[in-house]
């Protein structure tokens, strides 16, 4: 028995056999045995702390103290994408880091890092800010001089009018200015600055208005693009000077200038000021760029020191997050000297984790040992696959839809077979199946490079299911084979065709026909049924057979399982009262009609099967005549009939009644039954009701569910049978599109005997035949296939209520966890 659990083979038939494992580990060396198991990955940790909340449990602070340390290196992470550096993934995995020292540096270089961005954000701003108060001073320097002489003029013309009559439309700075002493100088003052450019008419328009038309405004326009002081953002902007006479014009515009998020500078009409102002500014502007260097020098060294370990901080890190997450789930013995763990774990693994236990005992020096021990338990345990690359996949396709039962027979072991086939009777064209194949040998060719990169959310869903589409690529060139399509194209790959013309001519090949030759063709479909008027006939013909004959294989396989696991459950009743009458329904009428189809395929029968199973049912006991394939069939058919009517009654009726009667027999025995076969009975019950679930039995409750589950199977046979059509439908859509882009662009572009035409057809064929049959109807052949994996095959068998096992597990950690 311990060499069958030391090294167990895999089996994907049913999940690993899992025990509810309590462990006693003393307080020194908790945090050293959390980590080794962390290590291992196979053991799945219990909360026993529900009922605290996450600041009232033991290692909170400690966790505080993690996420800290983590919101430091998210920082650093930030920083280091801004400056263009990437974190080196080198590091050595054995490198031993303490963790207080760690938190002191993480603190040191925040610390660092914080003072150089905000004095490096205050000489960026005051850089900035000298680079547009220089643009103003050789902007404003332009037109100030035609401003002043036009504000001489103004006052001359003011002048006229103190003698004169004023005119009602005279400005309300004449006003002014008249009511004032008259040997008094009228001073203009300016405000200047830039302002952003798609403000710039609404800022004219609003000094208008506020000042009635008392300002002078001028601009121009900068034209490179400006990083704003404030916002540290590209933005286009005018320069603009403002004329003003008083400070009531003035208060208002330098509040409008504010509401528009324009940036003010100084300015002055003497032109040596104006000199010595630009000169100063440039100096001021090349000191600022010098510092500035040298500052961003220092701070991508510091990036570079810190994104050399960054990868082996965050791993620790994100590492000690996690056991101290999983030491709140831990129990705390009264005595406050030792842990309790309770958790799950594959039976296989015990000597693994007994190990890795004493491991730990020893590397923390602990005079106590971990105590390890198996409890009983009537909770169901979780499911565990031990799947590899290429199973992995197919198992997730299973689990999308419901994770399996604790050892209830998976579908993923037939799925790795069935689902690329059933893709491939839809798709089959080993033209397609080619390119298919090709592109996901590249994925699994830079397997390594492309595993550790961000692809989007396509290629990187595409990357994941790589081995499932590399078995589709390879099922469709086999159908594709058997379907004799290379992009529609038939090919004698197999010998000569079997058909041959009348006459050498073959003027009467398509309205005539052909006669046969030779020997049949050895694989696949003839080449000489492609373009025939019989094609399509013939192919809708075989293709629906063929996609019955698939769906009833598939269906009886689904029922088969449940067989499986109703006898691996020891439930007799699902195998007498649902098992066999379900095998008889479905084989009586769709397995029969089979057989047909195969009897017909081999006799060469011309009997019509339509008419043979709608009046099976309408006139079960009138002559077959000509659509007879066998002596007997009549009686067979009604022997068949009465089957299936028998099987409904013998799938509604016994379950629910033996169930009864079993409940009652149970509690009516155990009135004077020991307390120890207390457990043994409610195992029993749970065996026996199945997935109903109830504790108090419910006659009504059960019947009903049992007449619903007759009536799905009952209408489901007729339903799913139906929609394997599916295959055929797909099949044929698939080959007459490729068809239509073979003849209509390339065949078409080819007739026009021109190079130019020729590269448009091809072109045009590349795209659409990658655009449409390799992707479009990649996908929606993948979706037809999931439908009939999910609803026709796995409801004949599949719970699919169980939940997934979870181990602790340090290669599980994402890397965007928090």
């Amino acid at each position: 028995m311990e060499e069958r659990n030391s090294w167990p083979t895999m089996d994907l038939l049913r999940s690993e056999k899992m025990q509810l494992v309590q462990l006693i580990i003393p307080i020194e060396s908790a945090h050293r045995t959390v980590s080794y198991l962390g290590d291992l990955g196979l053991f799945q940790f219990n909360d026993l702390n529900t009922e605290k909340s996450p600041f009232q449990r033991t290692y909170a602070a400690q966790i505080k103290r993690c996420a800290e340390m983590a919101r430091k290196l998210r920082f650093f992470k930030e920083q280091m994408t801004k400056a263009g550096f990437l974190p080196s993934g080198r590091f050595d995995v054995n490198t031993d880091v303490n963790l207080d020292v760690l938190e002191v540096n993480l603190g040191v270089y925040e610390a660092e890092l914080t003072e150089m961005n905000t004095n490096n954000e205050k000489l960026q701003r005051a850089y900035n800010e000298l680079l547009e108060y220089k643009l103003v001073l050789q902007k404003a320097g332009e037109f100030f001089h035609s401003a002043q002489s036009n504000a001489v003029a103004q006052q001359r013309e003011t002048d006229v009018y103190r003698v004169g009559d004023r005119s009602v439309d005279s400005p309300l700075l004449l006003e002014q200015e008249m009511s004032s002493d008259l040997s008094s100088h009228v001073k203009l003052g300016s405000v200047s600055g830039l302002v952003p450019r798609e403000k710039s008419m609404a800022f004219e328009k609003i000094l208008f208005r506020a000042t009635r038309g008392n300002v002078f405004l001028k601009q121009a326009v900068v034209e490179d693009s400006v990083t704003d002081p404030v916002s540290g953002e590209k933005a286009e902007k005018n320069v603009f000077v403002v004329f003003y006479s008083g400070e009531r014009a003035k208060s208002k515009i330098l509040k409008i200038c504010d509401a528009f998020g324009a940036n003010r500078y100084p300015f002055t009409d003497d032109l040596g000021k104006q000199f010595q102002m630009i000169t100063e500014v440039s100096a001021k502007l090349s000191e600022l760029k010098t510092t500035i260097d040298i500052g961003q020098l220092h701070r991508g060294n510091l990036l570079q020191t810190i994104g050399y370990d960054f990868e082996k901080w965050n791993l620790l890190v994100k590492k000690e997050k996690s056991i101290y997450h999983v030491l709140n789930m831990l129990s705390i013995d009264v005595t406050r000297k030792c842990l309790v763990a309770e958790g799950w774990c594959p039976v296989f693994a015990t000597n693994q984790i007994q190990s890795v236990l004493d491991r730990a005992i020893f590397d923390s020096s602990s005079q106590v040992g971990v105590i390890f021990q198996v409890l009983r338990t009537e909770e169901p345990p979780p499911t565990f696959f031990r799947t590899n690359k290429v199973t992995s996949a197919f198992q997730e396709i299973v689990d999308a839809y419901g994770v399996a039962k604790y050892q209830e027979a998976n579908p993923g072991v037939y799925t790795i077979v069935t689902f690329p086939f059933l893709f491939a009777v839809m798709f089959g064209d080993w033209g397609h199946g080619i390119c298919l194949f090709l592109a996901t040998l590249y994925f699994i060719i830079k397997e390594k490079k492309l595993s550790g990169q961000k692809l989007g959310d396509i290629l990187d869903m595409t990357f994941g299911g790589r081995y499932v589409i590399l078995l589709m690529s390879i099922f469709s060139i086999y159908t594709g084979l058997i379907y004799n399509e290379f992009f529609s194209v038939p090919f004698e790959l197999f010998g000569r065709s079997a058909y041959d013309c009348r006459d050498s001519n073959c003027s009467e090949a398509y309205t005539i026909g052909l006669i046969k030759v030779r020997d049949t063709y050895p694989f696949g479909l003839d080449p000489k049924w492609h373009g025939t008027r019989s094609e399509l006939p013939f192919l809708n013909s075989l293709k629906m057979k063929m996609s019955i004959l698939l769906g009833v294989a598939q269906m009886n396989l689904g029922i088969i399982l449940s067989y499986y696991n109703a006898k691996f459950f020891r439930n007799d009743i699902n195998i007498w009262y649902q098992f066999i009458p379900q095998m008889i329904f479905l084989n009586s009428l769709f397995g029969y009609l089979s057989l047909l189809i195969l009897v017909k395929w081999c006799t060469g029968s011309q009997a019509d099967l339509y008419h043979v199973m709608i009046y099976m049912f309408l006139s079960p006991t009138d002559d077959l005549g000509d659509n007879q394939l066998f002596l007997g069939q009549k009686y067979l058919q009604i022997l068949l009939l009465l089957l299936a009517l028998v099987a409904v009654p013998w799938m509604l009726f016994p379950k629910p009644l033996l169930l009864k009667k079993q409940h009652e027999e149970r509690h009516r025995g155990q009135s004077y039954t020991q307390l120890y076969n207390m457990d043994e009975s409610a195992e029993f019950e749970s065996k026996s009701v199945g997935s109903h679930g109830h504790g108090d039995f419910e006659f009504s409750e059960i019947f009903v569910h049992q007449l619903i589950h007759t009536i799905e199977f009952v209408l489901g046979a007729v339903s799913n049978t139906a929609s394997y059509l599916r295959l055929w439908a797909l099949s044929l859509a698939h080959s007459e599109l490729s068809s239509v882009f073979y003849e209509k662009v390339l065949l078409l572009a080819w007739g026009f005997n021109n190079i130019v035409v020729l590269v448009i057809g091809v072109i045009v064929f590349i795209f659409a035949t990658v655009g449409v049959l390799l992707i479009m109807e990649t996908l929606s052949a993948f979706l037809h296939a999931l439908r009939l994996h999910w609803v026709e095959f796995q409801n004949k068998f599949y719970e699919g209520d169980g939940y997934k096992f979870y181990p602790f597990s340090f290669a599980l950690l994402s890397e965007d966890e928090e």
